[in-house]
């Protein structure tokens, strides 16, 4: 079968069916997703009841696998593969993680707008992230279109912004919610990387901004100057326009594109309701510095 998408909002976002991600893709699906993922920045695949082994191998067939994962207390992993980011409220053991863990603490960060691993030197391409247990309501992650958002910027603005440079870090994203408890190893793991502040989508050829919480400060301004040109840009950026918000099914697996999107999980009930998310993430080809400027 074809892969068959339907626009699920008039900007971005698509739902694709008519591949079961179960099996090897056929022949030419790659491309194809490859394709759809240029032109919608994200794609929904309900319905793909996928164990741990299989959402690693389509993850594979699309690129190449994040060999890290950006967490606090990395040694105490559940999940059967190292490089599977564990999006949950559930402890090695299954049980909820208590109110006070410093897991859950730091969790908390996926609230805001980020990108995926733009902390590190090579962050992310894609990321794929699937339902295996979702809570009665709440939850839900929504999508910001970041080539709209440029798109939209008064062109004085562009001016200004386009040869910028940011650094990025997770113990920048973590402070905006008073977050400050690591150890010696994770604060030299979180040091700040530098990134380009605005990139063209080599696949589409459209330009984006990358923004992200994870933001600390912008090169050659002082850091509030800087901060406030940042709030500025994902206040901008984030306005319901250019949004997609995702209500999740149990066994949807969504795909978004880090290098044009931004995305923030929303709040749940997490000490009554457990909530098993599991993401697959690829990695870029090089660092934004080393990519082709806007």
């Amino acid at each position: 079968m074809p892969l068959t998408l339907k626009a699920l909002h008039p900007l971005f976002v698509a739902e694709a069916t008519g591949v079961d991600l179960r099996q090897p893709l056929p022949h030419g699906m790659a491309d194809d997703i490859h394709r759809a993922m240029d032109t919608y920045a994200v794609l929904v695949f309900p319905g793909q009841a996928l164990d741990d082994d299989q959402q690693m191998d389509f993850g594979r067939a699309l690129g190449t696998l994040e060999p890290t994962r950006g967490v606090v207390d990395a040694h105490r992993h559940r999940l059967k593969h190292q490089e599977m980011n564990d999006i949950s409220n559930l402890d090695t053991d299954g049980t909820l993680l208590a109110a006070d863990d410093r897991r859950r603490m730091f969790n908390l960060g996926n609230r805001l707008w980020h990108s995926d691993s733009s902390f590190k030197a090579t962050p992310a391409l894609y990321s794929m992230l699937h339902a295996r247990v979702i809570p009665p309501e709440g939850g839900e992650t929504e999508f910001a279109d970041m080539r709209a958002a440029w798109d939209a910027l008064p062109e004085r603005t562009k001016a200004k912004v386009k040869d910028l440079t940011t650094w990025h870090s997770l113990i920048y994203s973590r402070a905006q919610l008073g977050f400050d408890a690591y150890t010696e190893e994770e604060k030299r793991a979180f040091a700040p990387v530098p990134q380009r502040l605005v990139r063209r989508h080599p696949g589409s050829g459209r330009v984006s901004i990358y923004l992200s919480s994870h933001i600390g400060r912008v090169e050659g301004m002082p850091v509030p100057e800087g901060m406030a040109l940042i709030r500025d840009l994902i206040e901008h950026a984030t306005q319901r326009d250019f949004v997609y918000s995702h209500r999740w099914k149990q066994h949807d697996l969504v795909m978004w594109d880090n290098r044009c999107t931004l995305h923030r999980a929303r709040p749940f009930e997490d000490a009554t309701y457990p909530r098993d998310m599991r993401r697959v993430t690829l990695q870029d080809v090089a660092p934004t510095l080393e990519q082709a400027a806007a």
